[in-house]
């Protein structure tokens, strides 16, 4: 019986929009400063913004929108952690199914909807909505099945991610005069790329987090979010009442399917 691959269109949308507006908006390395930076300098800024973000040890990361070319939007709500714990959801678009995650230590939880067992898992997925019912498939961090899900779960890979990519320099970078994105003060910068405009709104006091990406034009309308940064993630798991084996459902694996 074959199961579901989890979490794989998700994760390469994640990475794609990370390479498509971090890479290319976060250059350089320094230090991240608590400190004022009106004066500095559109490249400074990213500078520091890009390290504030290596630097932290947790942060809540919000998706969505369209990044064009034909790909389906899609959005994530994670909390996540350099321990690869995390707690979210992901919603695969155009009512193509969303699940709840849930990653703690060795062991990760994953809740499917409907949408998602019909049609991601064509061929016997009515059979396992029904074997699992109302309840999360419980797993193997490990389980190559999993395997996409526990990588979008670790703020490590994420920030590896970042960091690797971080020197896509096409393009101008434009620092704007300082606005407000909710009650956080900011100060925008810009940078035109193959026909878009991506938008990195740093936080223009404290320390110089990145709280908010954007891509526009040319067909893609996407947004990355960056909050509760440091902030634990929730521990709180399923409870085996509330949890189903997936080797149960789908059978033991020791390699990828």
């Amino acid at each position: 019986m074959t199961g579901p691959h989890l979490g794989t269109r998700p994760a390469a949308w994640t990475a794609a929009i990370v390479l498509s507006v971090t890479g290319s908006a976060i250059a350089g390395a320094g230090t991240a400063h608590a400190e004022d930076i009106d004066h500095l300098t559109a490249q400074q800024i990213a500078d520091r913004s890009r390290d504030a973000l290596l630097s932290a040890q947790s942060l809540h990361l919000s998706t969505s929108g369209d990044l064009g070319k034909g790909s389906t939007p899609m959005s994530l709500e994670l909390t996540l952690d350099r321990d690869g714990n995390c707690n979210g959801s992901v919603d695969l678009g155009n009512s193509q199914g969303s699940a709840l995650i849930v990653k703690r230590g060795d062991d990760i939880w994953i809740k499917p909807d409907a949408d998602f067992w019909k049609n991601q898992v064509p061929n016997g997925g009515s059979a396992f909505a029904a074997i699992v019912g109302d309840r999360y498939m419980k797993g193997a961090a490990d389980d190559p099945r999993l395997s996409a899900l526990t990588r979008t779960c670790d703020l490590n890979t994420f920030q590896k991610l970042v960091s690797d990519n971080a020197n896509d320099d096409r393009g101008t970078l434009n620092k704007g005069a300082k606005t407000t994105l909710g009650k956080a003060s900011v100060i925008p910068l810009t940078r035109m790329r193959d026909g878009a405009t991506l938008t990195l709104d740093v936080a223009a006091t404290g320390k110089p987090y990145p709280l908010r990406l954007t891509i526009e034009g040319n067909g893609a309308d996407a947004v990355v979010g960056f909050s509760a940064f440091d902030e634990p993630v929730p521990r709180t798991t399923p409870s085996p009442a509330d949890s189903f084996d997936v080797s149960a459902l789908l059978g033991r694996s020791t390699s990828p399917v």
